[in-house]
């Protein structure tokens, strides 16, 4: 007779389910062993459950479908609770797989004993299910993989109790094939076409399924026609981009400067996206970030089909068969001298390779990232969608996993770094093709800057130490090759440019540190609040020109 863990092993692979990161423990056992029952089950090990769900995060961003995790109870589930919060926001699909004590077991609350339920609910509120038997779990896997791959796509939560996976008589249970998502009502078609026709300026926010070439090339089939302007999101979850592919220009994640962007539109109309918000609340400022007398239209949620909608809308506004306008391909120079953050940028430009999947973690230092490489070969962006940092190391894992044939970059922050610098372990056991690029600055800078945003009161000694990383400075590349991942550190722009084209001409894992100065320090940092403070009472013009100048 089969045992449950391998009737859950057997239910994933056969719903093509063929990568689970892990981090087990005792209460786990079985299913580690049912690992080996399964050749087409690749189990990858984290250091720490933070890694393993952002790389399934990661993961199903690149391949279009979930992978599952293995945590081990409730603890475990919390230390891997911020990039599945980052998973959640992004609608990405997860199999997160818990285990617990066996049903027995959990009257003698034991040291681990927690009620994994109510943790999950934060990151899984569509499906957090506690197996019941071992003749039921193929069936409750079959459901969580159905609940994680539809549309919109989330972290589908199966807590495991060591008794249902070690019990006989486990079945493998079929996925149900996925119904076709509906497109946009015609009734809500007409309405947004004729808003458009109306109006002086509309606007498409583009997110989700939106932002990937065929949805990019709809929208910019009826911006040229119309006269639409296209927004993307804040952070996307993947944002297709580069030469030969439509621009879109992202909203801005100060909301002084998102509020500049917007000013003018009377008619935002939502593709696959939220309405924009601050991603904070601050003393006299406003949290909705829609302009007054602006309407919105939702032309589809993210359970709908975004393309076949804007191919709906593009027919609606005679734009289906319009010229969209394409990015030209363009490279910065080869930067020299001594190395700063938007150097580390403009050589990342100059050197990317076609096919490349960007991650860009790198806070304040990635500010000139998007300009750098908006007509760089094309590639794959992604970002940081629940704000929860230290999601990109974990992510370049699964993005290398999903697409092995691809150069992977990931640009982070020193302080993000630190949240979950264990995957450069994982990065080297698997042999994967990353370059990691660390920018140390020895700062929380945004941190700094936010403080100065809020109207803090005259902080002290104490109060800026708590935003400071140096004594200790932090030693990247030395923490790097201890983890068994080639790594160099470097401050001048010819050395970092040598090391990038070193790494992209190497397989393998690569660290390169960038020891840069803060982007926003001193005089700049203290002027900015004032500058974003004066935004709405200048000239549009000139304060799109600030805009621009500030995060381009």
């Amino acid at each position: 007779m089969t045992n449950g863990a391998h009737a859950l092993m057997k239910t994933l692979v056969d719903a093509g389910i063929e990568v689970c990161f892990t981090n087990p423990g005792t209460s786990e056992m079985h299913f580690v062993a049912a690992l080996d029952s399964e050749p087409k089950m690749r189990a990858v090990l984290a250091l720490f459950e933070g890694v393993a769900t952002g790389a399934a995060d990661g993961y199903a961003r690149m391949a279009d479908k979930p992978a599952a995790t293995l945590l081990h109870l409730g603890c475990g589930l919390g230390n891997g609770l911020a990039n599945l919060h980052n998973a959640r926001k992004g609608k990405v699909p997860v199999v997160n797989i818990v285990g617990d004590h066996a049903t027995d077991h959990t009257r003698y609350d034991a040291q681990l004993q927690s009620d994994i339920e109510t943790v999950a609910r934060n990151v899984s509120p569509g499906f957090v299910r506690t197996a019941k038997s071992t003749a039921e779990l193929g069936r409750d896997t079959a459901d969580a993989i159905a609940a994680a791959r539809g549309l919109p796509g989330q972290v589908a939560t199966l807590i495991l109790p060591a008794d249902v996976s070690w019990g006989e008589g486990g079945e493998p249970a079929p996925v149900p094939a996925m119904a076709p998502a509906p497109a946009a009502d015609e009734g809500v078609v007409a309405a947004i076409a004729l808003a458009v026709r109306s109006a002086r300026k509309a606007a498409l926010l583009l997110g989700g399924q939106a932002l990937r070439e065929p949805g990019l090339v709809l929208a910019a089939r009826i911006a040229a026609a119309s006269g639409v302007h296209l927004f993307a999101e804040v952070f996307p979850t993947r944002l297709e981009r580069g030469a030969g592919l439509p621009a879109v220009e992202r909203i801005a994640y100060l909301a002084e400067m998102a509020g500049v962007q917007l000013a003018d539109i009377e008619h935002l109309i939502l593709v696959d996206a939220k309405s924009p918000v601050s991603f904070f609340a601050y003393p006299g400022k406003k949290s909705d970030l829609v302009p007054d007398g602006c309407t919105v239209h939702t032309l589809c949620s993210p359970s709908q089909d975004a393309c076949a909608s804007l191919a709906r809308l593009a027919q609606a506004l005679g734009a289906d068969q319009a010229t969209p306008a394409l990015q030209a391909a363009w490279r910065p120079g080869r930067p020299r001298g001594r190395l700063n953050a938007p150097k580390v940028c403009k050589a990342v430009g100059h050197l990317m390779p076609e096919n490349t999947i960007l991650i860009d973690e790198a806070i304040t230092s990635g500010l000139l990232l998007g300009a750098m490489t908006a007509g760089a070969p094309r590639h794959d962006l992604i970002t940081l969608t629940g704000g929860a940092i230290g999601q990109g190391l974990p992510n370049a894992i699964g993005a290398a996993i999903a697409c092995p044939d691809r150069p992977v970059i990931a640009l982070i922050g020193d302080g993000t770094a630190m949240y979950t610098i264990q995957a450069l372990w994982t990065m080297a056991r698997e042999g994967l093709n990353v370059t990691v690029i660390i920018f140390n600055n020895a700062s929380y800078s945004v941190l700094n800057v936010e403080l100065e945003r809020v109207g803090a009161e005259r902080p002290g000694p104490k109060a800026l130490s708590q935003l400071d990383l140096h004594g200790p400075v932090l030693h990247f590349a030395r923490l790097a090759q201890g983890m068994g991942v080639h790594a160099v550190r470097t401050d001048e722009a010819e050395g970092f440019c040598k090391a990038l084209e070193y790494a992209l001409a190497h397989p393998g894992p690569h660290l390169i540190e960038a020891v840069v100065p803060e982007s926003l320090s001193g005089a700049k940092r203290k002027v900015l609040p004032w500058l974003l403070r004066s935004l709405p009472s200048l000239p549009p013009s000139v304060a799109r020109a600030l805009k621009r100048k500030i995060a381009p």
